[in-house]
């Protein structure tokens, strides 16, 4: 008996030692993936990673990435628009190479002051934006509360719509484990889902996205931040954006059916809608070329 729970001990730690997924230094992550034009920016009392590219007199567009994303997911998109525009992107506050926030307050009200305390350390007034999935929710709550600040708005298959406003989904056991325990083979199936394609999850790509997941306190960041992600009623905030917005789909979406972009299309006082054909949650990555047409069309002044 004793023999037997010896044994079984001895399995589980190693189990747990094969699963176990520190955080990975910070110094190696900065060295590799915040080389120039990246920079660290102090903002609403956060050491915010942000990369400001594009003529320094062309019209603003402030980029905000989704949930477990970071700025690399705008990687291919900005080139294609900064030739014209000057195109600022950031980790989110807990994201990639960003700062948690001290307060683990992830909210709407917060997560806009942080982007207006960026735009104003930048020296920034008024700005086109653009959201996708949990970005484009932050973005048009964004563009409700200040619709001075916001020009235009660009929705990539935004999340937040929970008309009438819907229960509190429970937080799964497993996801609890997150912070210590993050093995390959799920991230990669997870993360894949977001495409169209798979294959469109390179190993180059995957490496990127695991590795910003290890940065320091990401992890824990995104247990508090989900705590701030209840569903809730949009409506008043949709019925309040003044700017002119588009909503931009892949009919592939797998993660915000491309339905959705009808009751947003009805809250939205001036909006239009793009399908793009073939492709899943996250257009900017997918479908660059075609992405970029669309938004220099509805951004130009």
């Amino acid at each position: 008996m004793r023999l037997t729970l010896l044994i079984l001990l001895i399995i589980l730690l190693a189990l747990g030692w094969w699963l176990w997924t520190p955080d990975l230094p910070r110094g190696r992550l900065e060295t590799r993936y915040a080389q120039p034009p990246s920079r660290f920016v102090e903002a609403a009392g956060l050491r915010l990673h942000v990369r400001d590219t594009g003529p320094r007199d062309g019209p603003a567009l402030l980029l905000v990435h989704g949930f477990a994303a970071n700025l690399h997911t705008w990687d291919a998109l900005a080139p294609l628009l900064e030739h014209r525009m000057r195109v600022i992107r950031l980790d989110l506050p807990g994201f990639g190479l960003s700062a948690a926030d001290p307060s683990k307050d992830y909210s709407e009200a917060r997560t806009g002051e942080v982007l207006l305390a960026l735009m104003d350390a930048l020296g920034v007034g008024r700005f086109d934006l653009a959201g996708a999935s949990m970005g484009g929710r932050m973005a048009f709550a964004l563009a409700a509360a200040h619709p001075d600040r916001v020009r235009r708005l660009a929705l990539l298959a935004p999340d937040g719509f929970r008309a009438g406003g819907a229960a509190p989904a429970r937080m799964p056991w497993w996801a609890r484990l997150v912070p210590w325990v993050m093995p390959d083979w799920p991230l990669r199936r997870i993360l894949a889902a977001t495409y169209a394609d798979p294959a469109t999850m390179t190993d180059e790509r995957f490496a990127l996205y695991r590795d910003m997941l290890r940065a320091p306190g990401v992890r824990q960041a995104m247990l508090d931040r989900a705590k701030d992600l209840a569903p809730r009623d949009p409506v008043p905030e949709l019925r309040a954006v003044r700017a002119p917005t588009l909503l931009l789909w892949g009919d592939r979406d797998r993660l915000v059916p491309p339905a959705r972009a009808e009751d947003f299309a009805r809250e939205l006082a001036q909006s239009e809608t793009v399908i793009l054909p073939g492709i899943g949650h996250v257009p900017m990555e997918e479908a660059p070329e075609a992405t970029a047409g669309i938004l220099r069309r509805f951004l130009a002044p």
